[in-house]
């Protein structure tokens, strides 16, 4: 069952895109991927969030060119197979990290490495609560300002 803390994290994550409306398709990926748990999660977790909360606009950019972007003043790496390898390593460091600490750098370096060609800012925010604890242990209202000053403080 999905917990009203967690709409009104997905309605606020949402906001932060400018996405008009909230979906249960939303709802239920932020679930699922909150609630993998016994064991880390995995470039194919992240690739069925993705999938799900873009409606199947968002691929991981596996192929050399494929979508190369500027996000603000950044330019994350070129897309092809080493964007894969990079997105297991930080995985890894995660599930070996401190959470509260481990889930700001998460953050941090999952924007950077902009791994998928939709959904990043999603994927984001879904993996820094993950990282958190989870809903339970996250005040609201909050998010909109701590993302935009987390990433400026990041470049």
């Amino acid at each position: 069952m999905i917990h009203h803390q967690l709409i009104d994290f997905v309605v606020e994550s949402n906001d932060i895109e400018d996405i008009g409306s909230t979906s249960e398709v939303d709802l239920r990926a932020h679930e699922d991927l909150l609630e993998v748990e016994g064991r880390p999660l995995t470039v194919t977790d992240l690739c069925a969030f993705v999938y799900q909360v873009t409606t199947g606009r968002g691929r991981l950019r596996m192929r050399p060119g494929m979508a190369n972007v500027t996000v603000g003043n950044h330019t994350p790496p070129p897309g092809g197979p080493a964007i894969r390898d990079s997105l297991e390593l930080i995985l890894h460091q995660v599930a070996a990290s401190d959470r509260t600490a481990g889930a700001y750098e998460l953050h941090r370096v999952f924007e950077k490495l902009h791994p998928f060609t939709d959904g990043n800012g999603r994927v984001g925010r879904a993996l820094w609560l993950r990282m958190m604890g989870g809903i339970e242990k996250v005040p609201l209202g909050f998010l909109h300002t701590w993302y935009y000053q987390s990433l400026r403080a990041s470049r």
